[in-house]
């Protein structure tokens, strides 16, 4: 397997730029005819389909969190014939939990350090100039054995901005690897999750060449290439195996969430996977062994779910006989009813008697390790998991028996157990891996 050098492209927090410039960095890149294998640091879904877009190649998570060395290995394994291999981080570079009496455990710092790569530091630096250098200094001196490239700087308002910002940087001994003049174009269009998905950009690739262009005019692209270095050596491994033979999987604008390295290894161990879609009222393949229902939106879907008779007739069908799973989205559609964020109640599948609503929101956030007390498609009772738990909804009644004893990353209990009813189970945690015994 070939070792291809990379980078990590992070910041000091969130909203600073770095997917925009993510972005145009994978373009530019492929442009110039390399083969970019693109990464994403921490749990994430929507960054990576934008990520594909960019790059033309699939886009893997890597959560140091959450997953061990052997799965950290299968995922780098996918950078196989690339040429060069651009992650980005997720929030602030250190940002991470405290575990295992650490600070920054699952930081974008980690999965640099873990993977050899160099960090470039995008910094906004509105409203400053020099001082921006002792942004750049801490970051790069707060963990000295983390490498660091350099910093490009964003939100430059002016030439003489620019001037200002790079002699503070020039004092630190920071090196400047591009400055972005400010452009109120560049932001990517948000909703509560952070960006809008991938498949809902009404002129993505437009918005993509344009980025590249802007890295292309404002970036040193041949610093970059030469400050990439190869990635730590690791063992290649078997990415998970699927929890059935043939799964019909929901996929479009509603249930979306699905991690790549799950579909890979599902696929690499021979599965079939049955895309089909709820919203286009299809119902799941009735040979299909298990249906897989993903995060999503279903929130802002919910009319269109509640009248999708076919696809709820032939779920029902199905969980009769075989089993059916729901992650957080999938598992509200699993429910008995959802409540959108107008305080209309709209009738969902009825296999779990879960009732949610989006009324008054409510942040979950974090982490989950879970405990199995009932066996779950791929897992038998008393597995424990590895996942994570993103969602807005409030549990209004969830009449089920628990389905696991779920805990967050510092191990104190959280309150969504998840449940199960017959052949079906649903959690709101998104899993990343089973924990290796």
């Amino acid at each position: 397997m070939i070792n291809p050098p990379g980078l990590l492209i992070s910041a000091p927090a969130s909203g600073t730029g770095k997917t925009t410039v993510m972005l145009g960095l994978l373009r530019a890149l492929r442009d110039d005819g390399l083969v970019v294998q693109p990464y994403k640091s921490g749990p994430d879904y929507i960054d990576p389909a934008f990520h594909l877009a960019a790059a033309g190649r699939p886009s893997f998570n890597f959560d140091t969190w959450a997953m061990d060395g052997d799965l950290l290995g299968g995922i780098a394994a996918q950078r196989d014939g690339a040429d060069i291999c651009v992650a980005e981080g997720s929030m602030g570079l250190f940002d991470g939990v405290a575990t295992r009496g650490q600070t920054g455990f699952g930081s974008s710092a980690e999965t640099a350090q873990k993977m050899g790569w160099p960090v470039v530091l995008v910094i906004d630096v509105g409203g400053q100039a020099q001082s921006a250098a002792a942004t750049a200094l801490g970051f790069k001196s707060y963990n000295p054995d983390l490498p660091f490239a350099g910093v490009i700087l964003n939100r430059v308002a002016s030439p003489r901005h620019e001037r200002l910002t790079r002699v503070g940087m020039d004092q630190a001994g920071i090196k400047v690897l591009g400055c972005l003049p400010r452009r109120g174009d560049l932001k990517l269009p948000e909703r509560h999750l952070g960006l809008i998905q991938a498949v809902e950009h009404t002129d993505l690739e437009a918005a993509i060449a344009g980025y590249a262009a802007f890295l292309r005019e404002n970036v040193d692209l041949d610093a970059l290439k030469e400050a990439a270095r190869a990635g730590a050596p690791m063992a290649a491994h078997p990415l998970p195996t699927p929890p059935a033979q043939r799964i019909a999987l929901a996929r479009d604008a509603a249930f979306s969430f699905t991690y790549p390295h799950l579909l890979t290894g599902w696929r690499a161990a021979g599965a079939d996977i049955l895309p089909f879609s709820p919203l286009a009222d299809v119902a799941p393949s009735p040979d299909a062994d298990l249906v897989w229902l993903p995060g999503g939106y279903p929130e802002l879907h919910a009319g269109a779910l509640a009248a999708a008779t076919t696809f709820k007739t032939g779920l029902r069908k199905h969980a009769a006989t075989k089993p059916v799973h729901g992650e957080c989205g999938g598992y509200m559609a699993l429910g008995a009813g959802l409540t959108d964020k107008d305080g209309v109640r709209h009738e969902m599948a009825g296999l779990l008697g879960l009732e949610t609503s989006y009324e008054k929101r409510k942040f979950n956030l974090g982490y989950r390790r879970a405990v199995l007390a009932h066996p779950m498609p791929g897992f038998d009772s008393g597995a424990a998991l590895r996942g994570h738990e993103f969602h807005y909804s409030s549990i209004l009644a969830q009449p089920d028996a628990p389905l696991a004893d779920v805990f967050d990353a510092d191990g104190n209990p959280a309150a969504q157990s998840g449940s199960w009813r017959g052949n079906v189970t649903g959690t709101f945690f998104h899993l990343i891996t089973g924990e290796v015994a």
